[in-house]
């Protein structure tokens, strides 16, 4: 059974205007950032992410768990972290379109935060903000066929992937599959799930906008609730993944090393040949030196092997 949203005339005009901006960031080479942006997302990402469920840890401190360095903090917002990063690191071997795979991110993700960390709940479960219940989950008897139901929308539906990312979202906050990480879920999946559209989202702190959006992410929640559709949180998640990618063509800055260019060249490039022109075409703002001290210190580390001299000189990926 389809989930009940609309496909109104904002989802269409962001649609097209995400389309648009992925075009730009795979010009500019910003689909796969360099190794220090890379790593500075995902802990905004975490960051972003456990603070909006209460975390207490700073970006430094996240930092500094990462570098296996020691951090002075309550125990369980330390554990929240380290389950943090290893189910993020672990993204690509998740299955966006399988209910085990979902299971087994959260089973890593609230591992020795609940007892019953990875299992669909079977119990009734209800979400107080205060003295007031925002939300009356579905019974726990109907969870398990309402996530099968959800998958296989995910999995067989027409609609746009980056839709269905958004309307996922917010079918995992409202059916509330587990006794306690449903949010983060719904954020890192996602995040899994935009991962197909364009690699771009492995790294692209959403959970950063949203956190400074976190009063409107629970009121479009709970007005979605009342309407019975998600099609207004699908309206607010493309405008924020539109504000993302507009965030990441504005203000960072490509800067990318030797080795970042010869991994997304060997990604472009698969298993030919090519030739210093070849990969120089690839990266159009670098020099014919640069291009050629790239091509020779892969060379010197075993990453390319070289025929041919001078003009007749070609270069292949060792495998």
């Amino acid at each position: 059974m389809r989930p009940p949203y609309q496909i109104t005339n904002k989802i269409v005009e962001l649609v097209a205007s995400i389309s648009e901006k992925i075009g730009e960031v795979n010009y500019a080479h910003l689909y796969r950032p360099s190794t220090e942006l890379r790593k500075k997302n995902r802990i905004k990402t975490i960051q972003s992410s456990l603070e909006i469920e209460g975390n207490s840890l700073s970006f430094e401190q996240i930092t500094a768990i990462l570098e296996n360095k020691k951090v002075i903090a309550p125990q369980k917002d330390i554990l929240e972290v380290k389950n943090a990063i290893l189910v993020y690191d672990r993204l690509n071997e998740f299955n966006p379109n399988s209910l085990t795979s979902f299971c087994k991110a959260h089973g890593i993700l609230m591992k020795g935060l609940i007892d019953n960390a990875g299992k669909i709940r079977s119990k009734s479960v209800g979400i107080i903000k205060g003295s007031m219940v925002t939300h009356v989950a579905p019974p726990g008897n109907m969870v398990r066929s309402l996530l099968k139901d959800l998958f296989v929308y995910l999995k067989k539906d027409k609609d746009l992937l980056l839709i269905k990312s958004c309307v996922f979202h917010y079918e995992t906050e409202f059916i509330h599959p587990f006794m306690d990480g449903n949010g983060r879920m719904g954020r890192l999946w996602q995040t899994a799930i935009l991962r197909q559209y364009s690699p771009v989202f492995e790294f692209l702190p959403v959970e950063s906008l949203i956190k400074t959006k976190q009063l409107e992410y629970y009121n479009i929640l709970g007005e979605s609730d009342n309407q019975g559709n998600s099609t207004g949180f699908v309206e607010f998640m493309l405008q924020i993944i539109n504000d993302s990618l507009e965030d990441l063509l504005t203000n960072q800055n490509v800067n990318l090393n030797s080795d970042d260019r010869i991994n997304l060249f060997k990604e472009k490039s698969g298993s030919g040949s090519f030739t210093r022109q070849d990969y120089m075409r690839q990266f159009k703002d670098i020099s014919s030196a640069t291009a050629s001290r790239d091509l020779k210190e892969a060379v010197e580390n075993g990453i390319l092997e070289k025929t041919g001299d001078k003009r007749t000189t070609s270069y292949k990926f060792r495998k």
